[in-house]
């Protein structure tokens, strides 16, 4: 079994090559956030799901990055101009892989000349399977949520209206959350919140007393290790910057 300095090593090297999840990106709105742990005798993984609005997509997604021992690769080497490539992808992402999924469907309830804004009126929005209205102006600070400009919504504060009432909806199901985990892993740890490194200002994981918890759980396989002392900071209203650019 890989030690927790190896791990935290392998996190910061991600860290630094900019493959850790920024929480204050400055093209997504964060909405939601939820971490795991899996483990095997010999490996690990830790996963770190992130449900947001990029402009620049158009439609929400959930990103789920994976970092791990073994890691189970979404890019195939069809999916590359030549072998080489691949292998330099191999390379350069040893401990890493990620996945995006989709769980609300583009659809009327974005307006039709800016997909930035949520479209005036009552309009269904399809949320896997199960269709919700717009909610009314006066839902959204019932859950901490300033509008920018009433009487329009942004789509990324309905995302953080979304993730406040649906949560386990727009973040990664059981089988998306293990897409890049290998099968003999279990999953032994999850949060829906914890202390997250402030990249944009050179913190590292292995700075931050969670993944010095989380690197200890890993190592000795006993969740109970992680009793953490410092309060979380993985709630949007921390990264006012995310989205902004």
């Amino acid at each position: 079994m890989w030690r927790s300095a190896e791990i935290l090593e392998a996190l910061d090297n991600c860290a630094t090559d900019f493959y850790f999840p920024m929480l204050d990106n400055g093209y997504v709105y964060l909405a939601a956030t939820r971490l795991a742990l899996f483990r095997a005798s010999a490996d690990w993984s830790i996963t770190i799901e992130v449900f947001g609005y990029s402009p620049r997509a158009g439609i929400p997604d959930t990103t789920i990055y994976t970092f791990g021992s073994q890691v189970v690769r979404q890019r195939q080497e069809a999916d590359f101009v030549t072998a080489d490539a691949f292998r330099t992808y191999l390379g350069v992402h040893p401990y890493d892989e990620s996945n995006t999924v989709y769980p609300i469907e583009a659809g009327e309830w974005q307006d039709p000349e800016s997909d930035e804004l949520v479209a005036l009126g009552k309009h269904a929005i399809p949320l896997l399977g199960e269709l919700l209205l717009t909610p009314d102006l006066a839902e959204y600070p019932l859950h901490g949520i300033r509008l920018n400009s009433p009487p329009r919504v942004s789509v990324f504060e309905l995302c953080r209206y979304l993730a406040a009432i649906r949560r386990d909806q727009v973040l990664a199901t059981p089988g998306e959350r293990r897409a890049c985990v290998p099968d003999d892993q279990q999953q032994i740890l999850q949060l829906e919140e914890w202390l997250h490194p402030d990249l944009a200002s050179s913190q590292l994981p292995s700075s931050i007393e969670t993944f010095q918890l989380l690197a200890d759980v890993l190592e000795s396989g006993e969740p109970s290790r992680y009793r953490p002392t410092c309060k979380p900071n993985t709630h949007w209203d921390h990264w006012p910057d995310g989205g902004t650019l």
